[in-house]
């Protein structure tokens, strides 16, 4: 079945003319914050947070098919995006509650997806932690949350993008978490594929840790996996997708990111682009934090506009467009 025909005119929006999904996020927010706070050395406000948000939307979206934020700090930043750029916002609540157990996601109390429409955003983005082995009253929760956003997007014909991340909180995050990390990810791209979510393009994490394989440049010395298995969980990953799919850079540095998406382009997988966010502008914290606001923005004029271009010819080489798993661009226009 195709998509109808707001859903996909949508998607298209925050797609390049290829089809492959090149898109910013700069949706963080607690994490944001305590990252400057923490260069810094002080206390960050609301208002520092959109300038920073600003900056990067300024200075990147011309390099970006679309650009991932929040609404809390980051639509007065959207005002400076670049002509084109397509829009996705964040409907959940930053980070998760403590105080129970199983990370369970909550909503955005003063927003809808009409709302989402109405603020400019193309897509709603859903972040929610999934861990497919936990307690099933757990899971059936979170089933439960997705189904309903995926029924509130299919009826204003909004696409949802939805990222599942990991986690066992037994296993903490790391040789061990790593190990069952390929099983994770292959599991949860299976569950959100299935029709009853109305997931339109699953943002995923890469199915290994680079830190744990070795014969990467990202390869810390302790061993979960090889290059060669690693290749091999690209591979049994996307065979479970039934949905588009693009990569996410967790926090990794521009140079690691890189070369997991070049190991995917060899694996053959048909992921769709990235939602990349702080491999492409973290390392402009500190010089914010430190130096202001006139020294990120000639940062990121620099090093990061050089680090998304990277990027983008890595997607140049190895993503398929988004309609690929549909078998054609007029099969996905239903």
């Amino acid at each position: 079945m195709g998509l109808s025909k707001g859903k996909f005119e949508r998607i298209q929006a925050c797609a390049d003319e290829q089809g492959v999904i090149a898109a910013a996020a700069m949706d963080q927010r607690g994490s944001l914050r305590k990252a400057i706070a923490k260069a810094r050395g002080a206390e960050v406000s609301d208002a520092e947070l959109t300038e920073f948000k600003t900056a990067v939307v300024k200075i990147l979206t011309p390099y970006a098919s679309a650009i991932l934020m929040d609404t809390e700090y980051g639509l007065p930043a959207l005002k400076h995006k670049a002509p084109g750029t397509g829009v996705l916002l964040a409907y959940e609540k930053s980070g998760y509650d403590t105080s129970t157990v199983g990370r369970l996601p909550d909503l955005l109390p003063d927003l809808s997806v009409r709302r989402i429409v109405e603020l400019g955003g193309d897509a709603v983005k859903i972040l929610l932690y999934y861990n497919p082995e936990d307690d099933p009253k757990i899971n059936n929760i979170k089933h439960a949350f997705i189904e309903r956003v995926g029924a509130e997007c299919a009826a204003l014909e909004v696409p949802f993008f939805l990222e599942p991340i990991a986690y066992n909180d037994q296993l903490g995050e790391g040789l061990e978490f790593a190990k069952v990390k390929p099983r994770y990810v292959a599991k949860y791209m299976e569950e959100f594929s299935k029709d009853r979510y109305g997931v339109d393009v699953l943002k995923v994490e890469l199915p290994f840790n680079i830190a744990y394989t070795s014969g990467t440049l990202g390869f810390k010395g302790e061993e979960a996996y090889t290059r060669a298995q690693a290749l091999q969980f690209l591979k049994d990953t996307a065979s479970a997708a039934g949905k588009p799919f693009i990569y996410l850079s967790a926090g990794v540095s521009d140079a690691v990111f890189r070369e997991s998406l070049e190991m995917a382009a060899e694996a053959g997988v048909p992921f769709s682009g990235v939602l990349c966010g702080r491999a492409t502008w973290q390392d402009g914290i500190p010089v914010y934090a430190k130096q202001g606001l006139e020294a990120l923005e000639a940062w990121l004029s620099d090093q990061g506009v050089k680090n998304i271009q990277l990027l983008n010819q890595v997607l140049a080489k190895g993503a398929k467009p988004w309609w690929t798993l549909y078998g054609s661009l007029e099969a996905a226009r239903g």
